[in-house]
């Protein structure tokens, strides 16, 4: 889909629907919206006053115009209340509004500049949210499905930004601009997180990582479980055993720092399937699990972003990759592991799988100086049950690291909650065999997980991001669609954003 911006009124403009916005309780529209009331006899005020158009969040009414305007449909979208309205309220009512265009058969669509009015917000935040809401919002996979018979409604074309005030026409092509970028690489990180994982073996997941890299102008070199041996990284290569499909290790480089500093380094989880290995997850669901290199997909998305978006600052991303399998040659209860770093690690539970391999990455993260350092993966049902799907539960080691993640998950409209570092915690990972074991006590479990990875973050400013809870969505709900959400793509993005103009 193209995204436009275009100077003039929205009432002339042919597409085949446009989208205006009304706050809950006005009962007369006003700017953009009453201008398109007033051009089809006052359509709109009498659905106010009929009581069906209410102007709550997630409401979209549909208006046929019979020909009153060269649109034949306008579709009105409530922002819900003023005084809580915000940028991702416009990612949400356009993502909503492009999926009921499409429904009716539209392939071109026009809308105003939502927010940049009364709201009062900036033109160029207000363009960006537009740009993210419409690319995610409208969002399909599709690979694997039979279309012939036409029961899907078209794709659509365009998104044309109808702004009546020229002065604020670059300001807006910019905004546009990064939230494209930003949409795109969210559903870069949903295209691989959504494809079956017979399709997306570590080699394979590799190879998508080395696309992207490609045309987004990245470093991108891929070791092998021979490289991974000599690297010491019994992680990794632990999980990997039982697979026929063997491990990878990816590895991303994006500098556009001081050519001296070492920079950052953002490290995902990468099992393309996890069924827990011996310790085998209960059938019920498993297909899901398809999804559990969510994080590695987020970090490999976000680094395209990082080349098309050139900020200064210098970035490493790390993907230990591999599958959990049972079989006669994997892993397991009771194994002893040996990490990068020399430390060994008892398994308890091969389905404690995940901090396994990232353990490695951090290791090599800290040989390699980078700072700060963090992780993201779908790591603990703990996290699932304590959070639910309404925000991004994360840990930390240092305060500040902790502030610049919740103030990028706020940008980004993807709630991020701060848990404590329970020192405790890590009496219930003391191995009687080994330096430590891969899971502690059932309580406290997101917490415990964090501290397993903390043991070999060590003093080095760290933060892990446990998205058990929101990569997935059940639903179509403002931008996101049922399957994987994205998050934290845009998260990363802003963090790494906001780091670099310190």
């Amino acid at each position: 889909m193209d995204i436009n911006v275009e100077a003039g009124d929205i009432t002339e403009h042919p597409a085949k629907a446009i989208i205006v916005n009304l706050f809950e309780g006005v009962k007369k529209p006003g700017g953009a919206t009453g201008a398109v009331d007033a051009a089809i006899s006052r359509g709109i005020s009498k659905l106010i006053a009929e009581g069906e158009i209410k102007g709550k969040t997630a409401e979209v009414t549909l208006i046929h115009t019979l020909g009153l305007i060269p649109s034949p449909r306008v579709l009105v979208a409530g922002l819900g209340k003023q005084d809580k309205f915000a940028l991702n309220v416009i990612r949400d009512l356009i993502g909503t509004s492009l999926r009921r265009a499409r429904a009716t058969g539209a392939t071109s669509v026009a809308t105003i500049l939502h927010g940049a009015g009364i709201a009062g917000l900036s033109p160029k935040a207000c363009a960006q949210a537009v740009a993210e809401g419409a690319v995610m919002g409208a969002y399909r996979f599709r690979r694997y499905k039979d279309n012939s018979n036409g029961d899907d409604p078209k794709e659509l074309d365009t998104l044309t930004i109808v702004e009546s005030d020229k002065t604020k026409l670059d300001a807006v092509r910019r905004g546009v601009e990064r939230g494209r970028i930003m949409g795109e690489a969210a559903n870069h990180t949903r295209d691989m997180a959504n494809e079956p994982a017979n399709a997306l073996p570590p080699a394979k997941f590799a190879e998508r990582a080395q696309t992207l890299a490609a045309d987004a102008g990245l470093e991108c070199e891929v070791l092998n479980e021979k490289q991974l041996e000599k690297l010491g990284m019994g992680g990794v290569l632990g999980v990997g055993s039982g697979s026929t499909n063997p491990p990878r290790f990816i590895i991303l480089k994006y500098r556009g720092g001081k050519a001296s500093a070492n920079g950052m380094a953002l490290i995902g989880k990468g099992i393309t399937f996890d069924s827990g290995g011996i310790s085998i997850k209960p059938a019920a669901g498993m297909e899901a699990m398809k999804g559990d290199m969510s994080g590695g997909a987020a970090i490999i998305a976000a680094m395209w972003a990082l080349g098309k978006l050139k900020p200064k600052i210098n970035v490493t991303a790390l993907v230990p990759t591999a599958e959990n399998m049972p079989s006669g040659t994997a892993i397991r209860p009771g194994d002893v592991l040996r990490a990068m770093n020399g430390k060994t690690i008892e398994v308890i539970n091969t389905d404690a799988e995940g901090r396994l391999i990232l353990a490695d990455a951090i290791c090599y993260a800290r040989k390699e100086k980078l700072s700060p350092m963090v992780d993201v993966a779908t790591l603990t049902g703990a996290m699932q049950i304590a959070l639910g799907p309404g925000a991004t539960g994360f840990m930390a080691n240092d305060d500040r690291l902790a502030e610049a993640i919740s103030r990028a998950g706020d940008a980004s409209g993807e709630l991020m909650w701060r848990f404590p570092l329970i020192d405790e915690y890590k009496e219930g990972l003391k191995s009687n065999v080994a330096d430590i074991k891969n899971t502690g006590n059932r309580n406290g479990g997101a917490i415990s997980a964090a501290k397993f990875l903390h043991f070999f973050a060590e003093d080095t400013p760290w933060a892990h991001i446990d998205m058990a809870g929101t990569d997935d969505s059940d639903k179509d709900k403002g931008i996101y669609v049922k399957g994987s959400t994205g998050i934290p793509t845009r998260t990363l993005i802003n963090l790494v954003l906001d780091m670099a103009a310190k």
